[in-house]
């Protein structure tokens, strides 16, 4: 770069105006640049899109959080329901207990149902207090997540309830997996890997710059160039890299393999999606027959407990037929509180499947753009 610059008469040894030339090399871009091949434009392009993938990024944490407080508040109701469970049958085991005690006094029961029925109720105690416990962690994980205590007017749900979770329409567009927080990210992210190819192909080039100023020593504005009074300046410079050809050649190579991975991380992407929803989709379905089978199933040994209940008092039958059946009873209730709560943990995985639930965010599904075709989900 070069620069010549006019001295006024009274900031010179000599006591007369002089002009002074100087060149210099620089490197770096000046106040305006003319950017002929594009360098600047690419590098904005790629921090704009490297801002859009980090907010994608930001959304996908959301997305997250709050599923993951939707799992921590679902796993704390069923602990709390297997806790009442726990209580209740602990009772029962007990009330059986005392029977048992009186039949062995007067010697109809033996030693051996005594100790089974003592079993059982022991048993139950340190169920109860394996839920107690869950139920504090639960709480306290869900504090933890939420950053503050829990409101004391919050409604009481229980986990077995059908509307706990909202119904989802049929026939969604697979137009929606395009607003997942990782497929557009990975987007964002192979835009700026573009651009990134576009600012070292056009780093090759030279990048012109033209930097104009002005300055004067005098405090009025009509005293500029005027009987020696003022300073003048232009200065054109040139950056052209001769020297660092290789280092660009490998900047533009490293940019191109940046490039293949970002598409790479994109088709992996929408792929996961695809896999994601459909793993979702086909538990909802199985879900449900379990769900509907495990129902059934406590109906049936409610029926059996009742049955051996009744025998047990009359003396038909002994006490191992009565404490099977409750256990039965038991197990029966606790698997259909655990198969439920599974059953909405995957409910909230397909929100997430679904980049935040199956509603645009300025509306319901039926906003979403139809001008091209897309996939049923189902």
């Amino acid at each position: 770069s070069g620069s010549r610059q006019r001295v006024p008469a009274d900031q010179t040894q000599t006591g007369q105006s002089a002009i002074s030339s100087s060149y210099s090399a620089t490197l770096g871009v000046s106040a305006y640049e003319l950017d002929l091949f594009g360098r600047v434009r690419s590098l904005s392009e790629q921090a704009l899109e490297t801002y859009f993938s980090s907010e994608e990024a930001r959304r996908s944490t959301q997305i997250s959080l709050v599923a993951n407080v939707a799992n921590a508040y679902m796993t704390w109701q069923a602990d709390k329901e297997l806790l009442k469970l726990t209580q209740d049958t602990l009772k029962t085991y007990e009330e059986s207990f005392r029977l048992t005690s009186r039949s062995n006094e007067v010697g109809v029961s033996s030693a051996l149902d005594l100790s089974q029925s003592r079993t059982a109720v022991e048993s139950a105690r340190a169920r109860l207090a394996q839920y107690q416990r869950l139920v504090a962690q639960d709480q306290n994980s869900l504090v933890l997540l939420l950053g503050t205590g829990l409101p004391d007017n919050l409604p009481a749900s229980h986990l077995l309830d059908s509307d706990m979770l909202t119904e989802m329409p049929a026939g969604l567009p697979s137009d929606l997996l395009q607003r997942r927080p990782d497929i557009l990210q990975a987007e964002h992210t192979l835009k700026a890997a573009n651009a990134n190819i576009g600012a070292a192909r056009a780093a090759f080039f030279p990048s012109i710059s033209l930097t104009a100023s002005a300055g004067t020593s005098s405090t009025e504005l009509s005293g500029l160039f005027k009987g020696g009074s003022g300073t003048w300046l232009f200065q054109p410079s040139i950056n052209i890299p001769i020297f660092n050809a290789g280092n660009l050649r490998a900047s533009l190579d490293y940019s191109k393999i940046q490039k293949e991975i970002s598409v790479a991380n994109y088709e992996k992407s929408i792929q996961t999606a695809f896999q994601e929803v459909s793993d979702g989709l086909a538990s909802r379905k199985t879900y449900d027959e379990q769900l509907q089978a495990q129902r059934d199933f406590v109906t049936a040994n409610q029926d059996y407990y009742r049955l051996a209940e009744r025998r047990y008092r009359i003396g038909i039958d002994s006490n191992l037929t009565f404490l099977d059946a409750q256990r039965s009873l038991f197990s029966a209730q606790q698997t259909l509180i655990t198969d439920r709560l599974s059953q909405l943990t995957s409910e909230v995985n397909l929100y997430k499947a679904l980049g935040g639930g199956w509603y645009e965010r300025t509306g319901q599904t039926e906003t979403i753009s139809k001008e091209k075709p897309s996939v049923q989900l189902f």
